[in-house]
């Protein structure tokens, strides 16, 4: 008589069918589970940040409104985003006042002011020299995606190109010389080194890709790119089998029963 089906305890045992189906029921639950994650998690983080941009900028910047300007005296609710909305309009404004000979006349003239205190000119120039690099378009800052032998020879890490190195360094080098910041993973900071052309490989991948790879700490992998690897990789060689197949050892030990 099958084991399963006697009793225990003085209590009938349950039948393994049943407790396939428990398990089974139970594995689906927790796979809808983990699939409800995977779709909410996303989207409610999404959201989080942009709302709570939205409400630092609000906090901000709403009290800077004077009354008479501000729809929310004349409403009985309040409108989320207000503050956005005024930045991107003052901001807006600025840059078509700035566009002007008036306006880039009063810019001469506040930067010939900066520019003569001692420590704000510093961080001023600086500031102004990376905004004018990032968002002018310079420069191929960050467009190309590259990996270099780092911290030692053996070890590959990967990087990204922000411009060419200073002209003293490419003198006393005696070559090509480029910048290429390492991030770190996450990435909370990262390192500049200076490496010669020749020696950084540049990758057939996008920005994009590569900030997502080093975000994840490798675990989030572009699927074609993967999908490229896989095919170009050679299959690993297999040992010679040298263990007997599994259906022999099951009748060995049938036939020593």
């Amino acid at each position: 008589m099958d084991k399963d089906a006697t009793e225990t305890n003085g209590q009938p045992a349950e039948p393994p069918s049943r407790r396939r189906e428990r398990i089974g029921f139970i594995g689906r639950l927790r796979a809808y589970f983990l699939a409800g994650v995977l779709v909410t998690a996303p989207i409610a983080i999404t959201i989080y940040i942009a709302w709570w941009f939205v409400s630092f900028i609000d906090g901000h910047i709403r009290p800077l409104i004077p009354a008479a300007y501000n729809p929310e005296n004349y409403l009985p609710f309040s409108i989320p985003g207000i503050g956005v909305l005024t930045v991107l309009v003052v901001v807006t404004l600025i840059g078509t006042f700035t566009a002007g000979y008036v306006g880039r006349l009063v810019l001469g003239l506040g930067e010939g002011v900066v520019e003569r205190m001692p420590v704000i000119r510093t961080v001023y120039g600086a500031v102004k020299q990376i905004f004018e690099t990032v968002l002018a378009k310079k420069s191929n800052a960050f467009r190309e995606v590259v990996m270099l032998q780092y911290p030692r020879d053996g070890v590959w890490s990967l990087g990204f190109i922000t411009g060419s190195a200073h002209p003293e360094v490419q003198r006393v080098s005696g070559e090509e010389m480029v910048n290429v910041f390492i991030p770190c993973a996450p990435p909370t900071a990262g390192y500049l080194v200076m490496v010669p052309r020749r020696e950084v490989t540049v990758l057939n991948i996008t920005v994009e890709d590569g900030l997502k790879l080093v975000m994840s700490g490798g675990i989030v992998v572009p699927t074609e790119r993967r999908t490229a690897i896989s095919t170009l990789a050679p299959p690993a060689a297999q040992p010679p089998n040298t263990q007997p197949e599994r259906s022999v050892l099951a009748a060995a030990s049938r036939s020593n029963r």
